[in-house]
């Protein structure tokens, strides 16, 4: 018997915010751009279920929020302290995972297989966790456990928030059939748009389909999403988790077609993205320029270079592309650089920031 867990922290980036200003405790708040009297451009990065019941929602324009409840609390986004937050959790579930695999900041699998011998003891096992990681680093979390990753992460959803939801193995199937399809882990909003186009509503609807009837559609993905309906999933929980890319993006003030303005954006989110590799101790090879035009169309351009960790390479590579492909005829509205294809620099000496 599995017996795998989800542990997501409630609200993660407000939660954080809460332990250093416990004056905004029960109050909406919200994480994410400045909203700039209802002018800010940007987005909500996360907020709390206080500012949910206004409609408040992760990915939300910053204005919009503003607009459902402008004398919410707004506070500007703070990664290197979440990271800190993050590494105080992660240590404390560490200790009760057989296997651990880091999702993200705020969400972790852990295999519990050799630690508790039943579902009925996992329940209260889970419970120890959850008063652990709030009793040692102050966060409050949600719990799945299923006999897979694919059921722990959707119970972990139902559990939301600050719960355990507990769904054996037996109950796996009963517990998907009634859901939206688009609500199964691993479905975005285009490929749910399709299957219902296809007379799949609901995950039990995507349960019984053929297979080989979604193989035209989506190819080698079709018998899984079926497979997956079924509440099957066969994936290990996998150990030693490392970043795959690390990125910063900006928004502007105002669309722009100004490329001084947008390369001098470039250094900065450079800058940025060399100071994140070099906490994590990375070099890169790959270097990934992303452009949102005011239009909302989105393009990303992506280069090999030799393995690197030198500031000046991820400048130069970010602004090559950007020359080469901007489109002229639109202005650009958000730029955004990434470094992935990452190699550990442990051992070797420290990052050039120059």
């Amino acid at each position: 018997m599995r017996i795998i867990m989800l542990i997501d922290m409630d609200y993660f980036y407000v939660a954080c915010e809460e332990l250093r200003h416990p004056e905004i405790k029960g109050k909406p708040s919200i994480v994410g751009a400045d909203p700039k009297g209802g002018a800010g451009r940007g987005v909500v990065m996360t907020c709390n279920y206080k500012a949910r019941e206004f409609g408040i929602r992760s990915g939300m324009p910053i204005s919009v929020a503003y607009k459902a409840k402008p004398d919410a609390v707004f506070l500007p986004v703070d990664f290197d302290y979440y990271d800190e937050i993050s590494k105080k959790v992660m240590e404390v579930i560490k200790v009760f995972a057989g296997k651990f695999e880091q999702v993200s900041v705020d969400e972790a699998f852990i295999d519990a297989s050799s630690k508790v011998p039943d579902y009925e003891d996992a329940e209260a096992y889970a419970k120890k966790i959850q008063d652990e990681v709030l009793s040692k680093a102050g966060i409050k979390s949600s719990i799945g456990i299923g006999p897979n990753k694919l059921i722990a992460k959707m119970a972990c959803e139902k559990a939301k928030p600050n719960g355990i939801k507990l769904v054996t193995d037996a109950q796996s199937r009963r517990f998907l059939a009634e859901m939206d399809v688009g609500k199964m882990y691993g479905i975005g909003g285009k490929t749910s748009e399709k299957l219902k186009k296809l007379g799949y509503n609901t995950i039990g609807e995507l349960a019984k389909a053929n297979p080989m009837r979604l193989i035209d559609q989506f190819g080698a993905f079709g018998p899984e999403m079926v497979k997956n309906a079924n509440g099957i999933d066969d994936s290990d929980v996998i150990e030693n988790y490392e970043v795959k890319s690390i990125g910063r993006e900006l928004t502007f003030e105002q669309n722009t077609d100004d490329d001084r303005v947008v390369e001098k954006a470039i250094e900065k989110l450079s800058a940025d993205v060399i100071a994140d590799a070099s906490k994590n101790q990375k070099s890169f090879k790959t270097i990934t320029l992303k452009l949102r035009y005011g239009d909302f169309t989105e393009h990303l351009h992506s280069r090999s270079v030799r393995a690197t960790n030198e500031l000046n390479t991820i400048i130069q590579t970010a602004k090559e592309l950007y020359r080469q492909s901007v489109d002229k005829s639109k202005k650009v509205r958000k730029i955004g650089v990434r470094v992935s294809n990452l190699i550990s620099n442990k051992g070797q000496k420290k990052i050039s920031l120059d």
